[in-house]
Parts: structure tokens; sequence; C-alpha cells
């Protein structure tokens, strides 16, 4: 199976080229850059119209459409054929992806959470996850900030994944400085943000390929 990898594309996708051939097209959140219901709904009938079988999005904390409106941005994903994942997971081809959205608290975003909270939303995570989206990264991967010098990753994210015995891929965004991809101990690591600091969407899509055990 190919994973075709991109997130915090800010409204901006009609700037990227043409995507890499895969079976499924993984956004990990920040789709639009205010947040606006029509910025969402235009998002997904773009992200739809990708020519990839599967497409899996989560939200991402500049994505307030998912959070004020979620019945209508869930009922467009399903009439779009796209699968939106919001503390909940997915079976595709014999493959469990897990997605969830939230990021500890930073100004007043979407989908910010206090340190209980997520913990709680990490516990939802189930232990047999394959795949894992979620839209920020685990304390001390792919999330140093130069600007200010300062790891800023989710504690909780990172606590959790020992416990993910089955995972082959961990899939975030939020941090474009973090921009980047490892594989270490089986399970494949990608900050996919495609935007840079700049909000250039110019990093290119990551792909990750799981070949089967």
């Amino acid at each position: 199976m190919r994973l075709v990898c991109i997130s915090d594309t800010h409204s901006l996708h009609d700037q990227l080229p043409d995507l890499p051939a895969g079976d499924v097209l993984v956004h990990a959140g920040d789709c639009t850059g205010t947040g606006k219901l029509r910025r969402g709904f235009e998002f997904v009938e773009w992200f739809a119209a990708q020519p990839h079988e599967h497409k899996i999005l989560i939200a991402g904390n500049h994505d307030f459409c998912f959070e004020d409106h979620p019945e209508w941005m869930q009922e467009h994903c399903e009439n779009q054929g796209v699968i939106y994942l919001e503390d909940s997971s997915v079976v595709i081809d014999g493959v469990k992806f897990h997605g969830s959205p939230w990021t500890p608290v930073f100004r007043d975003m979407a989908f910010n959470a206090k340190p209980k909270l997520m913990q709680e939303k990490m516990k939802l995570v189930p232990d047999d996850t394959q795949v894992l989206i979620t839209h920020g990264p685990p304390r001390r991967l792919f999330d140093y900030v130069p600007a200010d010098d300062l790891h800023v990753g989710c504690l909780s994210i990172a606590a959790r994944l020992p416990f993910l015995k089955q995972l082959r891929a961990h899939i975030f965004g939020h941090i474009h400085e973090g921009y980047g991809k490892q594989e270490k101990d089986g399970v494949i690591s990608a900050n996919v943000s495609t935007c840079t600091s700049r909000y250039e969407p110019t990093n290119p899509a990551v792909v990750i390929d799981l070949i089967d055990k």
C-alpha cells in the first residue's frame, strides 16, 4: 500500500503540483487558513477530485469549520467520498488508520487541548492502530521551532506511541519547520507539512510504502 501524505495546505491547495500516484491520499490537518466553512467545502471538493482510490482527512488547529460545523463538514466529506477521521478509525485493505486533530493549547485555535484532555484523546487511539494520523508531532520529533529555540511537540502523543505495538507509520504536520521523514524500529514517522514557515506550499508530498510483513 502506498500512502501519499500532505498537510498544512492552508487553502493553497490549488498551487500544488500534481501529487504522486498512490493508494491512499492522507491530509494531516490545516486544510484551511481561516477555517471558514466555504474554505472547508472548497478544500474537500478539491481533495475528493484527486485520483487516489482512498482519501483520508483530519482537521487541524486552523480548521474551525470542522469544530464549529461538524455535521455539515462531515456530511460534505461523506457526499464527496472523503474519509474524515476525528478520534475515529477506518480499515482499508486490512490496514487500520486512526486520526486525531487535537494539539496542545496554542493561542485560541480549533481542537486545542489542555494536558488532561490531550491524554484522554490519546487513550482513544486503539492499541492495534497501524497508521496513526495526528495533526501535531510528538515531543522531540520533527517539532523544533528555530525562531523560538523550542521543541513544541506533544508529550501525550509521545507517551502513547510505545504502546502501539502494530504501528507502522505516524503521519503529522502542524510545525511547518519540522518537515521530514525517518524510519526507526520499523516505524516510519513523517512531518508532512506542505507549507514552509513562510506559508509557501512548496514542500513535496511525502510517499510512504507500507510493505507487507
